[in-house]
């Protein structure tokens, strides 16, 4: 052969591979609303970076015909490109090609782009559209799962790990994804589910659709193991680059620095107001959140699962912050066991990757009731004071309104290692509301001994000053210049060094 001849053999040999599974499999793939697994890279990555490796893979498989059926790539794209300029490893199941199940040669290539990942320091994205493990080769793909497994566990806390379900995930094949920082699905289009609902109906007798099992809205409303939810493919694929404009590459950089015109010292007049003069009023702590981040941006997650909590990144003063945050517009803010697991995790990712935490408290205390308590509320809740106090980034409290009893100590207390902790005049720091202490230390008295005492213990404790002159609160600051107290004290904070005791890691309540 000639040179020509070699390099269009080539041409010829690589084309066929972009088709995968070919054209009729492409045209199922449409009519069932869904991209490609090479549109869904090139839509995701900046134009003309995706660097594809394996692409000529084979499957090794004799059972079942398979010997018969090789197509190249073996049902996985993989590979590096850059989103926003800066590198990233990502890797696609093809749907079209047997399904986009999984077997012991695509699990080498995935493994591969997991350990350049790890490596090189950049963020792996997984595109999960897959029928699971590839039944023709048995325990082999199994294996290629644990490998999977046993790489997203390596990486977890050295690079940021994203999926995105954009198809059905069932069975073993869940739990990379679980083992990920963060899991986008795509409304009425992916579902994940251990057991699907054949199995379902077979064990429990019970009648569920894929959506009604392990839809994206039962995920992000009801299970939490989805953090953001798209309206379709394409919207899902730049919420992740959304999500990566905050985030570092790995944890030895900082986050990427975004210059602002937003002045650092810009004052909200309008927050003066948010705050109802009546405790028991709600409002939405949300719009005090956009007020003082920069350019009023903040990128929510976990929107739609324990809302009693608000959880996100913004900006201020151009560096990437972690929001946490008790929402009193929902079940008055009160800490429950899903809050508390929502928090601790985001937590625990802002600290690997030494992005700074700013918590707004308003809480009333923990919920009460039979259900929490039987369900592990002291375990749950005793989370987010681990977190909080293993966490060694900045981290920077204000009190907006209510914080009571052991709530008030979980939420990023000054005793539970806040470097710096601030208090609206209004603030009510105590053990529990006026009325509830009153119940307990004046159980006989009559209706105006109770009321005077009422009055008694709100002068003492519904107010940040008892905390102030104990040194608990660090400055007490008017509600307008809340963004550049924030600021100053982030810029005082940014060279911060602090480790914990050696030891090869502690025992988290899980």
């Amino acid at each position: 052969m000639t040179l020509q001849e070699i390099y269009q053999a080539f041409e010829e040999r690589n084309n066929a591979a972009e088709l995968g599974g070919g054209a009729k499999a492409i045209e199922k793939q449409k009519e069932a609303g869904k991209l490609t697994a090479r549109e869904r890279i090139k839509l995701l990555l900046d134009d003309d970076t995706f660097v594809e490796i394996d692409k000529f893979v084979l499957h090794e498989s004799q059972n079942y015909g398979m010997q018969e059926k090789r197509i190249p790539g073996d049902g996985v794209v993989s590979g590096y490109g850059k989103i926003d300029g800066r590198l990233v490893y990502i890797y696609a199941y093809d749907f079209t090609v047997f399904g986009g199940s999984l077997g012991r040669s695509n699990a080498h290539k995935i493994v591969k782009v997991q350990k350049l990942a790890l490596k090189n320091g950049a963020p792996v994205i997984a595109l999960n559209d897959s029928g699971g493990a590839r039944i023709q080769e048995g325990v082999a793909s199994l294996s290629g799962y644990s490998d999977i497994f046993y790489q997203n566990i390596k990486a977890s806390g050295v690079v940021p790990q994203i999926s995105a379900i954009l198809g059905p995930c069932a069975g073993g094949a869940c739990y990379s994804p679980a083992l990920t920082d963060f899991i986008f699905m795509v409304k009425d289009k992916s579902n994940m589910f251990v057991t699907g609902p054949d199995v379902v109906k077979t064990v429990t007798h019970e009648t569920l659709t894929k959506e009604e099992l392990g839809g994206a809205s039962v995920h992000a409303t009801k299970s939490g193991v989805a953090h953001f939810v798209g309206n379709d493919e394409e919207e899902t694929l730049m919420m992740i680059r959304e999500l990566l404009s905050f985030l570092p590459s790995n944890n030895m950089e900082d986050p990427p620095l975004v210059p602002t015109k937003d002045s650092i010292v810009r004052e909200s007049p309008e927050l003066q107001k948010l705050i109802p003069d009546d405790t028991n009023l709600p409002y939405d702590i949300k719009k005090l959140i956009e007020e003082v981040a920069d350019e009023n941006y903040f990128f929510e997650i976990m929107s739609q699962f324990a809302q009693n909590i608000v959880i996100g990144f913004a900006r201020l003063g151009g560096r990437s912050v972690g929001i946490v945050a008790n929402q009193p517009a929902y079940l008055a803010g009160v800490l429950d066991i899903d809050a508390s697991d929502k928090a601790a995790r985001f937590i625990r990712f802002c600290d690997s990757f030494d992005i700074p935490l700013v918590t707004f408290v308003d809480v009333p205390g923990f919920l009460p009731g039979r259900d929490q308590e039987h369900n592990g509320i002291i375990r749950h809740g005793a989370k987010i004071v681990y977190a909080y106090a293993e966490a060694t980034v900045p981290k920077i409290t204000l009190i907006t309104r209510k914080a009571y009893g052991g709530a008030y100590i979980v939420m990023s207390s000054k005793e539970s290692g806040a470097d710096v902790n601030f208090a609206y005049p209004n603030a009510e720091i105590a053990v529990m509301g006026a009325a509830g202490a009153v119940n307990i230390l004046y159980r006989s008295s009559n209706e105006a001994e109770r009321q005077h005492a009422v009055d008694e213990y709100s002068e003492l404790f519904s107010n940040p000053y008892r905390a102030a002159e104990k040194g608990y609160i660090d400055e007490i600051i008017l509600p307008r210049y809340t963004r550049s107290k924030l600021i100053l004290a982030l810029e005082m904070t940014a060279n911060k060094t602090e480790s914990n005791p050696p030891k090869k890691h502690g025992n988290m309540p899980l």
